[in-house]
């Protein structure tokens, strides 16, 4: 059974499709996931396909392909959602027709952050890697899908049982648009043991 076919929907959209190896998410306008910080408002409505796993160690790959994306925050990428107030998510938000925003959110305990990067509007698709090392996690993204460069190491509260991780897609503002999900892959986790400082004693 492919990885898409074990995949289950926390949220699932009105229209999308799930077939071997791709995921289509047609996104709805007013969806997406925030929680709390900065804007006071709480959205938790965009739709997530997820695997499950209590595994500790482990680095999850996936393509997105957002080309119809147009209107400001249409987004699509990875998500480890395990409920409201405790997930993360990275994705390539629109902003106008000069730049995009390549970011990640993480939420612990009902507060949000975001991380950002400007990138040219132009580019439609970005590849993400989520590793796992126990309750902290590396979030990478590619043009190619073979050199990843990374965007963020961050801890989940409540990351240390079994999470469930995947995809979402939403469009928080007027506007709608098709994303493309395909060239899952789950490995050994990528993200290797520290090899600095050691920790204290």
């Amino acid at each position: 059974m492919s990885l898409t076919e074990q995949m289950i929907w926390t949220r699932a959209p009105r229209r999308y499709t799930v077939d071997e190896g791709r995921v289509t998410i047609t996104t709805e306008p007013h969806t997406d996931l925030w929680q709390r910080t900065y804007y006071h408002f709480r959205n938790d409505n965009a739709p997530v396909l997820q695997l499950s796993t209590d595994e500790k160690y482990f680095s999850f790959l996936v393509r997105t392909d957002f080309s119809e994306s147009s209107r400001r925050f249409d987004q699509c990428g990875i998500v480890l959602y395990l409920d409201a107030e405790n997930w993360l998510k990275a994705s390539v938000e629109a902003e106008n027709d000069r730049f995009s925003h390549l970011g990640s959110v993480v939420t612990n305990h009902g507060y949000s952050d975001w991380a950002t990067t400007e990138i040219g509007a132009d580019v439609k698709t970005m590849w993400y890697r989520l590793s796992r090392r126990e309750d902290d996690y590396c979030i990478e993204c590619s043009a190619d899908g073979l050199h990843f460069s990374q965007m963020r190491v961050c801890h989940l509260w409540e990351g240390a049982g079994t999470v469930r991780f995947g995809i979402y897609a939403c469009s928080p503002e007027e506007s709608s648009f098709t994303a493309v999900f395909t060239d899952f892959a789950l490995t050994e986790c990528a993200w290797k043991a520290h090899d600095g400082q050691q920790p204290d004693v």
